[in-house]
């Protein structure tokens, strides 16, 4: 476990949540907002594991996690932070599946999150790129304390929405 909230618990991801990756990154929100990872097999998803997220956590200790319920410990989502070669800060990112949108849990794991980031790995400042259409993760980027601070390209994507905490100008004035 790498973090608990009132409703949930963090933890990292493991080989086996291949299943719940098959279904996460195949979900149509997962697909319009974040884009086709090409994982369709249990084998596909441990690959996508094993070159993702576990490569993160032994090169730079932390990445993203299997956000589960903490009554019943069934994986729900995914939320964490992401240093991605592209950007030169850290960045948080979070889905959830479709039952388990609108209920509050991607604010609860993405504020635990912030504080775990700023607070225990000494992060000065956190970033968020996302789709200029999806209203829901922006509402909930700026709820998180992230603001938008200029457009980016990004990869081969259009140019994307780039949110940080602090936004570069929080100490103008």
């Amino acid at each position: 476990m790498v973090l608990e909230t009132q409703r949930l618990i963090l933890r990292r991801f493991t080989l086996d949540d291949a299943a719940f990756v098959v279904e996460l990154v195949n979900d149509p929100g997962w697909l319009a907002n974040i884009g086709d990872r090409k994982v369709r097999s249990l084998e596909d998803a441990r690959n996508y594991l094993r070159k993702g997220v576990l490569a993160m956590y032994d090169r730079v200790g932390f990445g993203m996690y299997v956000v589960t319920l903490k009554e019943s410990g069934e994986p729900i989502g995914t939320c964490g932070l992401i240093q991605r070669d592209e950007l030169p800060d850290v960045d948080i990112g979070f889905a959830f599946l479709p039952g388990h949108r609108g209920r509050g849990f991607a604010f609860e794991s993405a504020a635990a999150v912030m504080e775990y980031g700023t607070d225990v790995l000494g992060l000065k400042r956190i970033v968020a790129i996302v789709s200029a259409n999806n209203r829901p993760s922006i509402r909930l980027l700026e709820k998180i304390g992230l603001r938008f601070e200029r457009t980016i390209r990004f990869g081969e994507e259009e140019e994307l929405p780039l949110y940080a905490y602090p936004p570069a100008d929080a100490g103008a004035g």
